[in-house]
């Protein structure tokens, strides 16, 4: 038996479901814990080290989180957090192990149920609010929920799955003043609570994929993941300080969220704003009124806020971090001129918990995602797992401190190859070590013998002074096999016209190689996106 087996022989768990359906260990990737502030003890409990810890290093005064109007010390939030773990063991029965499921908005009632999940030796399950009962259901029963904490606001869809998933028993409401309701139940208990004993390799949170390319599946991270996360990518990138307040838009059911909404302030004693229904006008006024410094979102806030910039105060913001689908040069250099800021383009995963490949905004190389950040290594490899030469294009694989074991899910095996996670995305690497995104692998256009990069050419139509937004996929055609085609929402005060579609493929043969030119446009109100912002290009291709 391996050391790290005999750390799992010693789980917290009393269920034990979410290890009985780990993929078995031949399957994971290899996971390296080069930096030595990745060597981690084999107890850890991650709130502990998020939230306990703070009070131990003096931070209990300090502001941990802000919403719109209050704010919550670290003192607060641990005795908050400390209440709710209370309910889930005293009045709802929980057991280390079982998964619970967190429905609300970016809120501090939210953060702090998740933040007594880990306490209780629970496995969050933390779901978007907008999911509906059929989503909800999926992902109950494909994680075997046994508890649900859920604000009220948000309660029909799911009391509607509670016929199908009769393994969820269990449920309390927060904004309710129902006797049993969570906010009732735990404003009766002390402030004090004796977090489980996990070990680092007990599961934490089964984070669902956001669903781009159909069917999500469950991931599963460790205490200890959640932590190396937190040691990773704001470590090398955003070296912040206890007087950073972030804020931003991701949920924190989105593990994107989970790191910048939560884990990464409070690992570094600053504080967040929770937004609880974000849009870009909101975020640049929260930035004025509470001076935020740090912002995550994704490309198409960037790109919104950017038009909506002039005039605001925004002096207090020093680092934006992009992440969630590729950021187009064009969206880079429109929020540069507006604010100033060199954006922070990063890719991660769900499967990966968050950011490997990011850089620092002064060694930003354009067009580049990044490198490969300390803790982790990544390379493009061809179909047969051997290396590409310098600037071709194949799959990007990584490998760290962290890595994708799906819950009881075949896909495994596509995901982790020879020891690397295969993140479904192709890349080419320049000779400096910098990676580009090209596209999804699944998103490659192959047009008369032409390998196209969709993302490429949904660049090339954002520089375009009337394109507000677009998204590119192939379309079948009988000569070609697959042309590209590009579904387009414009800017108020143009009008959709032949002319215009004219003028858009003209742009796009000027701005990169003309054989890439969208040959077909298609002008639309909106497009598919997820609730996370990601563009849901599997829709586009259906419809085409």
């Amino acid at each position: 038996m391996g050391a790290a087996d005999r750390i799992m022989e010693r789980t917290a768990h009393i269920d034990t479901f979410a290890r009985d359906n780990l993929p078995a260990r031949e399957h994971w990737p290899e996971l390296i814990f080069e930096l030595p502030g990745l060597r981690y003890p084999v107890r850890l409990n991650c709130a502990t080290e998020l939230l306990d810890r703070a009070l131990e290093r003096g931070w209990g005064p300090r502001v941990a989180l802000r919403s719109p109007d209050a704010e919550t010390t670290y003192a607060q939030l641990l005795e908050q957090a400390n209440r709710v773990a209370r309910v889930l063991t005293g009045d709802m029965g929980l057991v280390p192990g079982n998964r619970v499921l967190l429905r609300g908005a970016n809120s501090p009632r939210m953060a702090a149920c998740w933040l007594a999940v880990m306490k209780a030796g629970g496995i969050a399950v933390a779901t978007m609010p907008l999911l509906r009962a059929k989503e909800l259901a999926e992902i109950i029963l494909k994680a075997k929920v046994t508890h649900a904490l859920c604000d009220k606001l948000l309660d029909a869809e799911l009391k509607a799955t509670l016929p199908a998933c009769s393994m969820l028993k269990t449920v309390a409401y927060w904004h309710d003043d129902a006797p049993d309701s969570l906010d009732t139940l735990a404003s009766r208990k002390p402030g004090t609570f004796t977090n489980a004993d996990t070990a680092a390799e007990d599961v934490a949170l089964i984070a669902f994929t956001s669903g781009t390319t159909g069917k999500p599946k469950g991931t599963v991270h460790f205490h200890r993941d959640v932590i190396a996360m937190c040691d990773c990518f704001p470590r090398s990138c955003l070296m912040p300080a206890a007087d950073d307040i972030f804020c931003g838009t991701p949920p924190l059911a989105f593990t994107f969220g989970l790191g910048g909404m939560l884990c990464f302030p409070m690992r570094f004693g600053a504080s967040v704003v929770l937004v609880e229904k974000p849009t870009p006008e909101l975020i640049l006024e929260t930035i004025a009124k509470h001076k935020a410094t740090v912002c995550f979102t994704a490309p198409t806030f960037y790109r919104q806020m950017a038009q909506l910039a002039k005039g605001r105060d925004l002096r207090s913001l020093k680092k934006c971090v992009s992440a969630g689908e590729a950021l187009p040069d064009a969206t880079r250099q429109m929020f540069k001129r507006a604010t100033g800021i060199e954006i922070i383009d990063g890719i991660g995963s769900t499967e990966m918990i968050h950011i490997f490949i990011s850089h620092t905004p002064e060694r930003v190389r354009r067009g580049a995602t990044g490198y490969a950040l300390p803790g982790y290594r990544a390379a493009v490899l061809d179909d047969e797992g051997r290396p590409c030469a310098v600037d071709a294009i194949g799959r990007l694989a990584v490998k760290g401190p962290t890595g994708c074991r799906y819950l009881a899910d075949e896909r495994q095996r596509d995901y982790v190859q020879g020891g690397w996670n295969i993140t479904g995305d192709a890349y080419t690497q320049d000779g400096d070590g910098y990676f580009f995104y090209q596209a999804r692998t699944d998103d490659m256009i192959i047009s008369a013998g032409y390998n196209i990069a969709g993302p490429e050419v949904e660049g090339a139509l954002l520089a375009h002074e009337a394109v507000s937004e677009c998204g590119v996929v192939g379309a079948p055609d009988e000569d070609r096999g697959q042309v590209v085609k590009a579904y387009v929402v414009l800017k108020a005060g143009y009008a959709k016209s032949d002319a215009l579609v004219k003028t858009l493929q003209d742009h796009v043969k000027g701005a990169i190689a003309p054989y890439k030119y969208p040959r077909r446009i298609e002008f639309v109100d909106a497009l598919p996106r997820t609730e996370t912002g990601k563009l849901q290009r599997f829709k586009l291709r259906e419809r085409s």
